[in-house]
């Protein structure tokens, strides 16, 4: 066991990459002290169990959205998004955004379905999560554009610059570092995170995605989430305990549980 209380942001527990042994994750999750986590949504053909796995256990929160990539018959549209995310376990618009890295759904797309996202989070006055891969200045236009500051949200995964960060920060986002900046050669990022201010660091797993150092390569799960938090402790000068305090202070402010 160990005193420290960590709360990992943004992950995929909900994935058949944890089918065969997602009570063990979970376990090794409460062992490493992360006491909770929100189990983000790509698409809303899983809502389902999604949500499930929320409602059967009280250390699981759930987000409801497309991902910018992912392709559907039917576009997501603000009523649908409200309502869904009407669950009390709900707590997030997202993720969605802008991937210019992987365009298998064109520009257009991508924008109209975020702008989507951001006006639905203003309506039910929750966070939006959002995803920006290599699309920093659109996907920066368009929460500014629609007026994010209104229910605030999380940059998720960042790996942009600092210029980045700021206008996010400006704009009324919580900056979330995942495994990425654990890398050996992402010094860069890592003195992205060594300037957020305090109230808005977050930390994640992104998992099974993106496991960080000493794990990189092998499937991510919630309790790396600490390994993240040590980085990011290491380049601010603080302890771990008092970064994943800070942290967990931050994201139950963020998604009001």
């Amino acid at each position: 066991m160990t005193d420290i209380k960590l709360f990992d942001s943004h992950c995929h527990v909900n994935f058949g990459h944890f089918s065969k042994d997602r009570d063990a994750v979970f376990e090794r999750m409460a062992e490493q002290g992360v006491e909770g986590c929100v189990a983000v949504a790509v698409d809303l053909d899983h809502i389902n169990e999604l949500r499930a796995l929320a409602e059967s256990r009280d250390n699981v929160w759930f987000s409801v959205g497309v991902h910018p990539n992912h392709e559907t018959e039917v576009e997501p549209a603000v009523d649908r998004l409200c309502e869904l995310a009407g669950h009390p376990r709900c707590v997030a618009i997202g993720e969605t955004g802008m991937d210019f890295f992987r365009e298998h759904i064109s520009p257009d797309i991508q924008e109209a379905r975020f702008r989507t996202h951001i006006r639905a989070a203003k309506a039910v006055n929750k966070p939006v999560i959002v995803h920006d891969r290599e699309a920093d200045a659109a996907s920066m236009r368009i929460l500014a554009d629609e007026g994010v500051a209104d229910c605030g949200g999380i940059m998720h995964c960042f790996s942009s610059d600092w210029d980045t960060a700021s206008r996010a920060i400006d704009l009324g986002m919580s900056i979330s570092f995942s495994g990425n900046v654990t890398f050996k050669h992402n010094d860069a990022l890592r003195g992205v995170a060594a300037k957020v201010p305090d109230d808005l660091l977050v930390v994640e797993t992104d998992s099974p995605y993106l496991a960080p150092v000493p794990n990189r390569g092998k499937r991510n799960e919630p309790a790396y989430v600490r390994h993240v938090a040590a980085c990011i402790a290491e380049v601010r000068g603080v302890t771990l305990a008092d970064l994943a305090r800070q942290t967990t202070e931050n994201s139950r402010r963020r998604f009001w549980i």
